[in-house]
Formats: C-alpha cells, structure tokens, sequence
C-alpha cells in the first residue's frame, strides 16, 4: 500500500523554510551548470551557423585551420575548373580565394589588446556566403583601402564603427559598411580586399589561405570532393563549411563543458549535502508520524518511496527555479579566444530545451541523491520506541 502523494506535498509546505534552503542551494547548482552548457552551446553553434551546406572550403592538405594553409595561384585556377561549381550571372564559377589574418586592436570592454581576424576577400564573397547582409553602409569597392567590419567586430572593437579610420600595415583604412551575418562568427571578422591587403604587407598576389567554391548543390559535394583529390597538380582537402566549423568548435566548446561538469560537481556536492540534512532533519522531527504510518500497515518500502517522493519535489522545484532564473541569459552575446585561430569570437548563449531538460534531471539526481539514506532511515525506525516518543 503506498502513502498517498498529497501527505508529501503537505509535508513540503509544512516545513517550508528548511525545505527553501535545499530549493536555493539546488537551483544555485542548476543556475551555474546550465549557464556553462549555455555558453558551450552557443560558441559550438556560432561557429558550426558560420558554415553553409553548398559551400565547400578547401585548404592545404594536412592544415588544421585556415590560418596554416597556404594555397597558390596554381592551384585555385584547377579548382575552378572541378566540376560541381556554381556560376554568376557572368558564367563566372563563384569561387573566393581568401586570406586569413589576425591584428592587433583596442578591447571596448578591457581597454587591453585583443586579437581580430581579418579576411581578404574576393568581389564575389557575398555571392558565396548568401546568408551576410550590410546593414550599414556599402561594400568595399576594389582596390580601394575600404573594411567592411562585422556587427559584433564593430561593437567590441575600438576604431571599427562605420566612418572609422583604422590603420593597419601602416596603410589608413576606411569603414565603409557593417555586415550582419546572423550570428554567425563572420560577425566578428574585418573583411577586406584581398589582393590591396596583400599589397600592404608586401606579401605576393599569388598567395591564398583557402578557397570558398559554391556548389550547383549539396549533393555536388562528392564530386568536386573527388575530383580535386584525384588531381596530381593538387595538394588539397576539400571540407562542406558546416564540417570545417564543426571541427573548428570542438577544442573551446569541450573546454568549457569539462569546466561546467567540474564545477556543478562541486557545487552539487554541497546541495545534495543540503538536501541531505534537510531530509534528515524531517525524518527526526517525524519519526512519530513514520512509525504511526507503520503502524497503520504501510511497509517500509512505502515509506522509502514517499520519502525519496518528498526529496524528488524539493529537488524539482530547485531546478525549476534555475531553469527559470537562468533564462534571462539567452541571446546575451560575450566573447572569448578561439584557440583554433586566436582571434576574439563573439558568440552568444543559447539556452535551449535540451539544456533546460538536462538541468532538471540533474536537480532530481541531487534531490534522490540527498534522499536516499535519510529515507532508508525513515523505513528503518523502530515502531515501538517511535510510538513512545512525545
């Protein structure tokens, strides 16, 4: 026979002031866990966003990222020609050959140095990547000392707004558009035209980091994959975007879910100590109203499950407030070093279902953690001796 749910709930509101300790200490402990898988999540998605499914990036064979790549004027030129490459209006393939970089600039928040990672681009950059928009301004116009700086690049950088005059290489440059590309981690580069770039820094025209292709489609991907690998006059790796940036997020994104993990484990060893006393605290203020319950013919079993029940409340109440405290922080943009490329990426978090689920099961972990013994104890209260008790 089990004890009906509603002497539970009772219980809870009965000795609510004990019971709002544990409630706090594990919405506290849900609060902080989420908010780490939160900002995993939302550099993870950042940079994976920043890829397109008919995109293809193709770099030095055995580069890590784009910054260690180097590919010729040679080689882009056989690119061009693999098969599965989409056209312009001009008949033109849309393929980019780009240059990576990172500068030094002024952090608004810190005042101290940060790095930004500069693209050279080609004119057809906004061809290929379809889904970046200017929001203010214009584009660069070739060959001229023009930027056009990311939302985020323009907000947590000084010197990037719209009209600014950075110099870079010793060259004054110009503002000339921001772009928003949807909260993606192009929002926090500089782009800028790639052979004046070049020129600045006296390094040779004929030098690209990687080349961006737009395929007919997703599925051309095979082909162009396989026909720049079987090509003797290359020495490539051809990777969908949405890959490549997969890869990019993993080394970041695994940091600090490790650090969120290392942390919740800490702060949950004191909530479920917390949830602990509080359920040993009623058993020995009830050990009467247990024995009666024996009395009446409720077994021991019953008793261990009301109990763990009880705890199992507490714990889903705190969770449910850290879920709900937590909130507030999605769509909250921060930034960090992304240690593939080492430039600052802003990113915001991103609170979804799946982590608030995860957050919930991890305060019912806690609450029959912090329950268990103490409802075993209950289950095992002399009936006699309990009875006699005032």
């Amino acid at each position: 026979m089990a004890i009906p749910l509603i002497y539970n709930i009772r219980s809870v509101k009965e000795r609510w002031a004990s019971n709002l300790v544990a409630v706090l200490g594990i919405a506290g402990v849900v609060g902080v866990f989420i908010a780490m898988l939160a900002m995993a999540k939302g550099f993870q998605l950042t940079l994976v966003d920043s890829g397109s499914p008919g995109n293809v990036l193709v770099r030095r064979g055995g580069s890590q990222s784009e910054m260690d790549s180097s590919i010729t004027l040679e080689q882009l030129r056989v690119i061009s020609d693999a098969p599965g490459i989409a056209l312009d209006a001009d008949s033109a393939p849309l393929v980019s050959g780009e240059v990576v970089a990172i500068r030094s600039v002024r952090h608004k928040r810190s005042g101290a140095d940060a790095l930004a990672q500069v693209r050279g681009v080609s004119e057809k950059a906004l061809k290929i990547r379809r889904g970046i928009r200017i929001v203010q301004g214009r584009f660069f116009r070739p060959g001229l000392a023009e930027l056009v700086v990311g939302k985020n690049a323009a907000e947590m950088y000084e010197g990037l707004s719209l009209g600014a005059k950075p110099v870079f290489g010793g060259r004054t440059w110009t503002v000339v558009g921001i772009m928003d590309s949807g909260g993606t981690a192009f929002d926090s580069e500089v782009w800028a035209h790639r052979p004046l770039w070049l020129q600045t820094y006296k390094l040779p025209l004929s030098h690209f980091s990687t080349v961006t292709v737009r395929l007919t489609s997703p599925s051309a991907f095979s082909a162009f994959r396989d026909a720049v690998a079987s090509d003797p006059r290359l020495d490539v790796e051809a990777e969908r975007e949405t890959t490549y940036y997969a890869k990019q997020s993993k080394m970041v994104s695994t940091m600090i879910r490790v650090l969120g993990f290392l942390v919740a484990f800490v702060m949950g060893i004191g909530a479920v100590f917390g949830a602990f006393n509080t359920m040993y605290s009623a058993v020995a203020a009830r050990a009467r109203e247990i024995a009666t319950l024996r009395a009446l013919g409720f077994s021991g079993g019953s008793v261990v499950a009301s109990m763990l029940f009880e705890s199992l409340l507490i714990a889903l109440a705190g969770g449910l407030l850290g879920c709900a405290v937590i909130l507030p922080i999605n769509g909250l943009t921060t930034s960090t070093l992304n240690w593939q490329t080492f430039s600052q990426l802003a990113f915001a978090f991103r609170v979804t279902p799946d982590l608030l689920l995860t957050g919930v099961v991890f305060a019912l972990i806690m609450g029959f953690l912090g329950g268990l013994v103490p409802s075993i104890r209950a289950a095992r209260l002399p009936v006699a001796e309990a009875l006699r008790e005032l």
